[in-house]
């Protein structure tokens, strides 16, 4: 399990382990794997950068896609997109 304080992500989505990296990294990563993803597809994203919060609420408003989930719990973000 990547992070104990939720729970998994759904079967169907596509795993992002984003943590390690810093601004803009989490951000760059999570646009390149939607990218690759079709219309409804859920991307799990896993973050430590104190920004990524804010990064990935204001690409899943610019871009339309559903921030489904996001929780953070000492320092770790889990969140789950919806692409739209």
């Amino acid at each position: 399990m990547l992070l104990p304080f939720f729970t998994a992500a759904p079967n169907t989505a596509q795993i992002l382990d984003a943590r390690g990296t810093l601004c803009p990294w989490p951000l760059l990563q999570a646009k390149a794997a939607l990218a690759q993803l079709s219309s409804g597809a859920l991307l799990a994203v896993y973050a430590d950068d104190p920004l990524a919060e804010l990064d990935l609420r204001a690409l899943c408003e610019r871009a339309g896609h559903t921030l489904a989930a996001i929780s953070e719990h000492d320092g770790q973000l889990y969140a789950l997109i919806a692409k739209a």
